[in-house]
């Protein structure tokens, strides 16, 4: 197991902000850390990272304990945050020397395995000019240069698609999945729920300093059993009287929604989404879109926090 915490609490004066909080990273896997703000998500990272020392609990990076072994914990992980400083006065390339030779990376290796970083993020045609030049994606991008520099096999990231342009979040998003299938267990916080879903193995939801939900992500659909439903048309006005007759005795659903060229409906169960296009269909409907109007991840995040506000 990569990444292994069992009761892990952390208090900040009056503020209890891990209450006891569980959490493994498998090998070979990426886990999505989901949660709102002030859920606990930084404080659990930090502690997974090493800069923080929990109250209570264990951890484990590696197969090293976090306490009796944080040298070995520190060599096993790679550690992006969501915020770093950078030195500006070093170029691009002195600057991953720097924590090459920091991690103990052989002198002899640094050349190659610098080029072969500064390629896998894009950013090779940066070599010799100065981290100041960066712009902010491509800073994030050399930060996870900076993360890999002594290969490490678990991960943590938080918030890695800050500043990233849509292609270099695919990109991200590719080179994730890449790692994962390396055999790395990688550990993700993000707000954005629907790249996580297409990244993820697993997903585990955060709440008032605690574990709320460990789910694989292939059976969150099914623990989170109802969603609301999009539905296109060519003939709006149609669909809209097709759903009063079949939806309009439900009192336990949401008023339908309307939208350009459809309407959102729910929440409904895949079977009653199901009877719900047939009966469309039959009423001669021509529908041109049906499909969940969010990710069973958000579904999930929402459900969670739904006593929030």
């Amino acid at each position: 197991m990569g990444v292994e915490a069992r009761g892990v609490a952390r208090r900040f004066g009056p503020v209890q902000a891990l209450r006891g909080l569980d959490i493994t990273v498998p090998y070979g896997q990426v886990t999505a850390l989901v949660g709102p703000n002030g859920a606990g998500k930084t404080t659990l990272l930090l502690i997974l990272a090493t800069l923080l020392a929990p109250d209570a609990g264990t951890v484990r990076i590696g197969g090293h304990d976090v306490r009796a072994h944080p040298d070995r914990a520190r060599d096993a992980l790679g550690w992006m945050p969501d915020t770093f400083g950078v030195y500006d006065q070093l170029t691009v390339d002195e600057y991953l020397a720097f924590f090459a030779d920091a991690y103990g990376v052989p002198r002899e290796e640094r050349p190659r395995r610098l080029r072969a970083l500064l390629s896998l993020v894009h950013l090779e045609d940066r070599l010799g000019q100065p981290v100041h030049a960066l712009s902010r994606g491509q800073k994030q991008r050399l930060g996870l240069a900076r993360a890999l520099v002594h290969r490490p096999r678990v991960l943590l990231l938080d918030e890695p698609a800050s500043g990233l342009d849509p292609r270099s979040r695919i990109e991200l998003r590719d080179l994730l999945r890449s790692l994962a299938a390396d055999g790395v267990a990688v550990l993700v916080s993000s707000h954005i729920l629907s790249e996580l879903e297409e990244i993820a193995d697993r997903v585990v939801l955060v709440d008032h300093g605690q574990t709320a939900g460990d789910h694989a992500m292939t059976d969150l659909t099914g623990a989170v059993a109802r969603v609301r439903w999009r539905i296109r048309s060519l003939d709006p006005e149609l669909l809209a009287r097709a759903l009063a007759a079949a939806l309009g005795g439900r009192t336990d659903l949401e008023p339908v929604s309307d939208l350009p060229g459809g309407a959102e409906a729910g929440p409904l169960t895949e079977t009653e989404a199901a009877g719900l296009l047939a009966e469309l269909v039959a009423a001669d409907v021509p529908v041109t879109g049906f499909g969940p109007a969010g990710s069973a991840l958000e579904s999930a995040y929402l459900a969670m926090t739904q006593n929030r506000r």
